[in-house]
């Protein structure tokens, strides 16, 4: 694909209808973490109507090489036919009924198998569902009820780990939650000194990827000190790998980064679009995680596992992960290299696999917004704030494409820092 001239951009018109509609019988138009609002209103698409490998089309018939990968669930490549094969021999069978398919267990042996932490396995629909549970494990195993989780981490929308200011959401809710900055160990100790014998978990993610920041790998041997206070403590270590899960090692990204906990929250890219969840964990613990009582109407659906199943066999036939380190080492090289040609400092951070962008000079990150938006209007859709994600389906033809459609965003992004429109430049 040739690069577009200005007249050849994308619009974003019937998207931006479509939300008009949306707002008026839709809390929000489009909640949540895909909210428009995190982007740039009438720059980037809205609603989908067709994906397929690692790309998607919007609803103006824009078509897109994807970088969000649906915040995370595409792995192997929207509609993939080794995973869409199981899903639909399964679906001819059951889905959701009275009773757990046999592929529950197989899934579950699977699982405990591919995992080393795994020694059991227990399935829900959702991240948040998995992180709460993991809490009320933690708790049931220790009979404490205090939690400590690290500022900035995200864990789902459960009251408990939803901040204060957000609607609904009182002091109470945090009562027992403990908060402590990543990375700082000291101040863990210290957390831990003053609640000592209270404190049931400790649950953060592998690294540390907030919103509208650069993300933040754990500094040399912080995890091994986290899981030694753990452990001399009784506290529960808890691993949220709901992002990152598969995406660095098929074990959890634990195995990265060298560290064992003693739960571990997977979801997002185990089913590669499925809706599905899991908390696995040590079996010192499958006691007092089979007392916690926690269930959902669809959470036996026996599609999303024979779906999740299938993405997991071909992960590991494939070797993904070592796939997506070598096409995410590919575009953030190159995207550095752009920005160095254009005079603009460009931060990369976090793993290659779920990479971040942003202008090293650029504290409001405005200059991430004009940059993104110009990307996305010429055909690759890269998230100002967020993180984004590599695929295995992603191709080295993908990445140049991408690394042309970068090439004339920074030439727009620097017209505007030539300019004076930024004023930190």
């Amino acid at each position: 694909m040739t690069n577009k001239s200005r007249e050849q951009l994308y619009n974003f018109q019937k998207s931006t209808e479509l939300f008009s509609r949306a707002a008026e019988v839709i809390p929000g138009g489009i909640y949540g973490h895909i909210s428009p609002i995190l982007m740039v209103p009438g720059l980037f698409p809205n609603y989908t109507y067709h994906a397929e490998g690692c790309r998607y089309t919007d609803v103006d018939g824009n078509e897109f090489i994807d970088y969000e990968c649906a915040y995370g669930p595409m792995i192997l490549g929207y509609k993939h036919p080794v995973v869409e094969e199981a899903a639909e021999a399964q679906r001819k069978l059951a889905d959701c009924t009275n009773h757990p398919g046999e592929i529950m267990v197989e899934l579950a042996e699977y699982m405990r198998d591919l995992i080393p932490v795994a020694d059991w396995v227990f399935f829900a629909k959702n991240g948040g569902d998995m992180t709460t549970y993991a809490t009320l494990t933690a708790r049931a195993h220790t009979n404490r009820k205090k939690i400590i989780t690290v500022r900035g981490h995200y864990h789902g929308i459960a009251p408990w780990c939803t901040a204060i200011g957000h609607g609904g959401i009182t002091p109470e809710d945090h009562l027992n939650i403990l908060t402590v900055e990543w990375n700082d160990i000291e101040g863990l100790r210290k957390v831990v000194k003053k609640y000592r014998g209270e404190i049931a978990g400790f649950i953060a993610t592998p690294y540390h990827h907030p919103t509208f920041k650069e993300q933040v790998m754990p500094l040399p041997g912080y995890w091994q000190e986290v899981e030694s206070i753990c452990r001399e403590e009784g506290i529960v270590l808890i691993s949220d790998d709901v992002r990152a899960g598969f995406r660095l090692h098929m074990g959890g990204s634990n195995e990265y980064f060298g560290f064992k906990p003693d739960l571990i929250c997977f979801s997002k890219a185990m089913g590669n679009g499925y809706a599905i969840s899991a908390c696995v964990g040590q079996k010192e613990l499958m006691n007092a995680a089979s007392k916690v009582f926690a269930t959902g109407s669809f959470w036996f659906s026996a599609v999303p596992m024979a779906a999740a199943l299938a993405t997991l066999k071909e992960l590991k036939r494939i070797n993904a992960v070592e796939k997506m380190e070598k096409m995410g080492s590919m575009l953030m090289n190159g995207l550095k290299e752009i920005g160095n040609r254009y005079g603009l400092g460009i931060t990369i951070s976090g793993p290659y696999a779920i990479p971040f962008m942003h202008f090293t000079r650029d504290p409001n990150m405005y200059l991430s917004q004009i940059f993104c938006a110009e990307v996305s209007r010429r055909g690759s859709l890269l998230h100002p704030s967020h993180n984004w994600f590599l695929s295995a389906a992603h191709e080295e033809k993908d990445i140049n494409e991408t690394l042309n459609h970068a090439e004339e965003a920074m030439k727009v992004t620097k017209d505007y820092v030539d300019r004076k429109a930024v004023a930190t430049f």
